[in-house]
């Protein structure tokens, strides 16, 4: 087949600069082959390279006492005692599921799935945060539901539960929607499996389904913004198959017992090509591959095509040669491909063969290890608008209209769709924090949510990415789970945007001071860039993935309100009314600065809420919607009223840090007051749970018909 020629249209479709394109030739020395060309673009693409955001990300702090492997692994691994530990990663699968919503979905919770059983862990959870345009957008409803069916459909097939997440609708995603993929699993601390490879001479062998062409290109794709030929971009989506994929950890977690696995590496973005490198690269070995051993399951197949392809449910392993026919029984008993596609060598050399020709021959390194890196120019954020005047609102009215908007209504319609029970672990429900699941066979329990609030990280980045962090460590720690540890998801715009790129700076900022200062490191994470359409960027999402360790399960706040409790808010108020759900929901406004993020405050409280969580019956944070979202929450879940004291505006729907809302009996409030006072952590009575209606100063509504409007809204504007 005539490979076409170089071109500067060519290179640029491949997402090189002209500058790149010409770092390339001083490299190889010559002008590259048409398959090189595209191992180029795979490796050098913001999607796998991060070439606009290593020099930042290297000042998030990662270490720990409890982290045994940070950032540079499929996923992170952080010890939960006993000689176990949990491994967990989040990572976007943000273009294609714009583009073709179901699978794009689907193929982001099975890529997520294969990074923590690739380390060893058998997979015990999964979450999701989904950011969507306006729900009138002509294109919203489309892409919510594929979304939801997507990752429905994988996840129920596969058999992980699903245990929580979050859901937003903004403009600012009418163009490019985001969907985060987070999973968890359970694996023994001194049995984890890494990527880099050793020994010379060793067979690389690829695991799992035959390779398509489905997927070529899907990492440059993922790395540009989309414009008019959007439809264009429709090939470089992947199909799943989780029963594919449920054999494959089968196989894979059952290989790695033999004892025949040096190096395991899934096979994700930009496929065969990076999965080789990397492993390739951490092991400082070359790799030589003849894709004519490649199984394949369509005709013809170019080189290009094969190193390109990123079609799911795949590995790449180092073996032990001694123990081929053993881990070859393994597959052939799970009816999955086990093929020795190549050897890794001394010489720093990627070597790919194909029909009897060399297809590629570049230094291997210079794909990986000395790829571009960027010092993007960057500005500052400028300062938020000072807030305007804010009119008094009847609360139940402010009220009513938070529980009518698909951002705060229940999203039950959500995760109904999803198996939450499957392993029968799952401790806790999704719709009321932070997700709760048992460790088997032991007392222990592991928590985890997922966080962040864009319309704060506009406004501020710094502080935007502190809150996000903080929300996470509070809401772990309202079900009396300690946080070990987090996992980020950064979705910006345009990198090349000195305002966007601002964005980033300050965000990552933030996040540091955040998890260094809560003891929450971050261990592994993923970079989305680019997503803008058309010029238009998306609100600055940051997203933050959290773990937090349950001792024993007895120690879990998962009470729910009684009548007669009392309502006790922890932490100070000032009424923050800036960038806040009120102000977005009721007034269609997004102006004033982002709440301030007092670190200490936030450690302190986090402290005194698990230290007291005997005297506790029912906990959340306070953040978006504030005091008065919270409360009615609490309330709906347990079918009983309250009544809050405060009626003016910024004491109810304030989102100042740093604040829980707790339900107790009133001797165990007096306990919790005197505790609170030698700490110095400020505690006030707000009011107290009763009766059959939520009413707030002398403004009153039926619990009944709130609770109708709460669970019913977001369907009606998404089903």
């Amino acid at each position: 087949m005539q490979e076409p020629a170089i071109s500067p249209d060519l290179i640029a479709a491949h997402g090189l600069s002209p500058d790149e394109y010409d770092r390339i030739l001083e490299i190889i020395g010559r002008e590259p082959s048409f398959t090189e060309l595209g191992i180029f673009s795979a490796m050098w693409n913001e999607h796998c390279s991060y070439k606009s955001s290593k020099k930042w990300l290297r000042t998030l702090p990662t270490d720990g006492p409890q982290v045994i492997c940070g950032p540079g692994e499929n996923a992170g691994v952080v010890d939960i005692g006993d000689g176990q530990a949990v491994v967990f990663k989040m990572e976007s699968h943000n273009h294609p599921s714009y583009i073709e919503p179901y699978q794009g979905a689907a193929t982001g919770v099975g890529g997520i799935l294969r990074d923590v059983f690739t380390m060893g862990a058998r997979p015990i959870a999964a979450m999701n945060a989904l950011s969507f345009g306006e729900p009138d957008h002509p294109k919203t409803r489309q892409l919510v539901n594929g979304v939801v069916e997507g990752i429905g459909g994988y996840g129920n097939c596969f058999g992980v539960p699903n245990v929580g997440g979050e859901v937003r609708f903004h403009a600012a995603y009418n163009g490019n929607c985001l969907v985060n993929a987070f999973a968890a699993g359970l694996a023994d601390a001194d049995k984890i499996f890494y990527s880099a490879a050793s020994g010379v001479g060793m067979p690389v062998v690829y695991l799992g389904a035959k390779t398509g062409r489905d997927g070529v290109g899907g990492a440059t794709m993922a790395s540009a913004e989309f414009d008019d030929t959007i439809e264009a971009k429709r090939p470089t989506v992947q199909v799943g198959d989780p029963f594919t994929e449920k054999r494959l950890m089968e196989a894979t977690l059952e290989l790695m017992q033999t004892g025949a696995v040096i190096s395991i590496q899934d096979m994700g973005a930009a496929g065969l090509t990076c999965s080789a490198v990397e492993m390739g690269d951490k092991g400082n070995l070359g790799v030589r591959l003849n894709l004519n051993d490649v199984p394949v399951r369509e005709d013809a197949m170019t080189a290009y095509e094969m190193m390109l392809s990123e079609s799911q449910e795949r590995m790449l392993m180092v073996l032990k040669p001694e123990l081929e026919a053993e881990a070859k029984a393994v597959f052939d008993k799970w009816d999955l491909d086990f093929a020795i596609v190549g050897e890794t060598i001394a010489e720093d050399r990627f070597i790919i063969m194909h029909d009897g020709e060399m297809k590629a021959d570049l230094p291997l390194k210079a794909l990986s290890g000395t790829a571009p890196e960027y010092d993007r120019p960057w500005v500052e954020a400028p300062q938020a608008d000072s807030l305007g005047d804010i009119p008094e609102i009847d609360p139940i009215d402010g009220l009513k209209v938070l529980l009518s908007s698909p951002n705060y209504a229940a999203k039950q319609w959500v995760y109904e769709q999803y198996d939450h029970m499957v392993m029968a672990d799952t401790a806790r429900a999704p719709g009321f924090g932070s997700g709760i699941v048992r460790v088997h066979g032991t007392e222990k329990a592991l928590a985890f949510t997922s966080d962040v609030t864009p319309r704060y990280v506009k406004a501020n980045p710094f502080e935007g990415g502190k809150q996000a962090v903080a929300e996470a460590y509070r809401n772990l720690t309202a079900v009396g789970a300690t946080p070990l540890a987090t996992t980020d998801n950064l979705n910006f715009g345009n990198p090349e945007k000195p305002e966007i790129m601002g964005q980033f700076v300050g965000a990552i900022k933030g996040i540091g001071e955040a998890v260094a200062a809560l003891d929450m490191p971050i261990v592994s994470g993923n970079v989305s860039l680019y997503n803008e359409t058309d010029g238009k960027g998306i609100l600055p999402t940051p997203t933050i993935g959290a773990v937090g360790l349950l001792a024993n399960e007895a120690e879990m706040i998962c009470d729910t309100v009684r009548d007669g409790h009392v309502a006790l808010l922890i932490g100070d108020t000032t009424g923050h009314l800036g960038q806040s759900a009120l102000l977005a929901e009721v007034f269609n406004r997004e102006d004033g600065d982002a709440p301030h993020v007092d670190l200490d405050a936030e450690k302190r409280n986090g402290d005194f809420i698990r230290a007291n969580r005997d005297l506790i019956k029912a906990c959340t944070d306070l953040a978006d919607g504030g005091l008065a979202l919270a409360a009615f929450e609490l309330a709906e879940e347990a079918g009983v009223g309250v009544q809050l004291d405060a009626a003016d505006t910024p004491t109810l729907f304030g989102e100042d840090q740093a604040r829980y809302l707790i339900a107790c009996n009133f001797d165990q409030a007096e306990a919790l007051m005197i505790n609170a006072a030698q700490v110095g952590v400020p505690v006030t009575s707000v009011g107290r749970f009763t009766g059959d209606s939520v009413k707030i100063g002398n403004s009153e509504a039926p619990l009944a018909e709130l609770s109708q409007l709460f669970r019913t809204s977001f369907a009606v504007a998404v089903a």
